[in-house]
């Protein structure tokens, strides 16, 4: 709408006449107004377009020429309230997504850019990245890794074994897995070892006590709990940290080892989508490299070595589509209703990737991407005019980016996360691998398609939020979480019951308690709660068993 009310002006001072307007808004619900009508919008509603979105000429229309225009402008406000998509969607939140919304890649240098917290898109960066080139391959560095018996860190070790020259394992932190602890811990002797639970840091200590294998002084401090993860991350001789904790848990240790200096190989998508806010001001007062270690955003990491500052014009996320990819809306809408078991265990195995059960079924509902697209926002400075979503289901280009004079820069590879893994604790540095070569004859095509944003609604949702910014993304990031949880732990949660908790919780916290600047770590920490216990409570409305988190 803003948008519009802008064209009015343009035509009003230059003479230029603009494009039919329903030829161009889309499903933008005042698609059917005519000129007048949308002054009449303006002056009855300044609260709409907000003094920053006005431009500085526009004279708003006076309240007399308000009443001639009231009786010819009544009909259009009548069909406000029977556009086609009212009764699918609670608020108007993706409403105000679509319709605000310019072409995708159509800014490049537009309103919205933020300074990265990756080392990319500044001359600073390319002259660090330059130097640590120039540094050769022959490097060692000491690693600390969160979540060390999961999908990342298994992988991580997987790297530190093929070289063995190059890392160093000085912490690891995990869950309840205490035998897989031990295995690692008897292999790569850390300094500090972390598990979640009081029991299980006793039952840790007590296998490597009985195993003989360590001396009094060579036994590592076995930790626990929240404190127990700080711990790991702080370890004060390691100088790298590989975040694989899934949720909003990886935020505080990662905060407190970015304190310390420490470069970040981030693996937890929430660090930055919850708690960009506080982290890249952070990044940036203590100068360590902020390093991704997923598959999409360390493409384009890799796609940006080399570009100069300004290069960049437009980031291009690839998803799989997930388990519904093949789908149309009517048959995933049909199945949900009619199949609800089938869509539990389909939602929860993914096409392409072996991944952990929540990443799984975010990809199912798309909410992956919808969070990869905020962590890309302050990964590298993108507006989010300018960051697009393709669906890619063979997995193989990982993710692009779109230089300024329009070329397209991007990087392949077969699904594996050991590569993005290993390159964000060897950046910029390229170590031989024994991996699989890419092979493009036997893959033999590559597919794109648009994304279906009333299929996979939570698009628009971390869209909206990521726009609104301040702690509106943790509160996107936390209801997501609790409702993928309850759904998982099949307590009667629907499928698209999802996205409706999520709009749900972002509606109730933009009407009480948003904050939009001088966001702090306690803000976000209070807001993860409110959502997460918002979710619980909403969730008793849809579901007839008990509800336990």
């Amino acid at each position: 709408f803003i948008h519009f009310a802008h064209e009015i002006e343009r035509e009003r001072t230059t003479g230029t006449k603009t494009q039919p307007y329903n030829n161009n808004l889309g499903n933008c619900p005042f698609h059917h107004l005519r000129i007048s009508q949308l002054l009449l919008l303006l002056s009855i509603s300044p609260t709409i377009t907000g003094n920053r979105h006005r431009p500085a000429t526009m004279k708003v229309p006076s309240i007399a020429l308000s009443g001639l225009l009231l009786l010819h402008s009544a009909t259009a406000f009548s069909s406000l309230s029977s556009l086609p998509n009212a009764s699918k969607q609670s608020t108007t939140l993706l409403h105000s997504s679509s319709s605000s919304k310019p072409i995708p890649g159509s800014l490049g240098t537009g309103a919205g850019w933020i300074d990265p917290s990756a080392p990319v898109n500044t001359a600073a960066s390319l002259k660090k990245t330059l130097a640590k080139a120039l540094e050769g391959a022959a490097f060692q560095k000491r690693i600390s890794i969160l979540g060390s018996t999961g999908s990342i860190g298994t992988q991580t070790l997987d790297i530190v074994d093929a070289c063995p020259d190059n890392f160093v394992v000085d912490a690891l932190s995990a869950g309840t897995n205490v035998r897989l602890m031990a295995e690692q811990c008897l292999k790569y002797r850390p300094k500090v070892a972390s598990l979640s639970t009081p029991r299980a840091a006793e039952e840790l200590k007590e296998i490597l006590t009985k195993s003989g294998q360590f001396s009094k002084e060579d036994m590592p401090n076995i930790v626990y709990g929240n404190e127990g993860i700080v711990e790991a991350a702080t370890v004060s001789s390691a100088d790298t940290v590989v975040t694989g904790i899934v949720g909003a848990a990886g935020l505080l240790p990662t905060i407190e080892a970015i304190k310390l200096g420490k470069d970040i190989a981030l693996a937890n998508k929430e660090t930055l989508i919850s708690g960009g806010p506080v982290i890249n001001p952070l990044v940036e007062k203590h100068g360590v490299n902020m390093l991704p270690a997923d598959s999409e955003h360390s493409a384009i990491f890799q796609c940006l070595q080399g570009v100069p500052e300004g290069g960049l014009r437009r980031v291009i996320l690839t998803a799989s589509g997930g388990a519904f990819r093949d789908m149309t809306k009517e048959e995933l809408f049909r199945m949900c209703e009619e199949e609800k078991e089938a869509v539990q265990k389909k939602a929860t195995t993914h096409p392409n990737w072996d991944m952990g059960a929540k990443i799984t079924l975010d990809s199912a509902t798309m909410m992956n991407k919808g969070l990869e697209v905020i962590e890309a926002h302050y990964l590298f400075g993108a507006s989010y005019d300018d960051i697009d979503i393709v669906i890619h289901p063979q997995s193989i280009v990982h993710s692009m980016i779109e230089t300024q004079d329009t070329s397209c820069i991007a990087q392949l590879g077969w699904a594996d996360m050991r590569l993005p893994i290993v390159y964000s604790v060897s950046w910029p540095h390229r170590l031989k691998m024994p991996y699989k070569p890419l092979d493009l004859a036997q893959i033999g095509s590559l597919t794109f398609q648009k994304p279906d944003t009333e299929k996979y609604p939570c698009i628009s949702l971390a869209y909206e939020a990521g726009r609104m910014g301040g702690t509106m993304t943790a509160v996107l990031n936390a209801a997501n979480e609790a409702a993928n949880e309850m759904f998982r732990e099949d307590v009667g949660l629907g499928f698209l019951d999802i996205p409706t908790l999520i709009e749900g919780a972002m509606e109730g916290h933009r009407e009480n308690g948003f904050k939009k600047e001088d966001v702090t770590l306690e803000d976000i920490l209070s807001c993860d709660a409110w959502a997460r216990e918002y979710v619980k409570e909403k969730t008793k409305n849809v579901v007839k068993k008990p509800v336990v988190l």
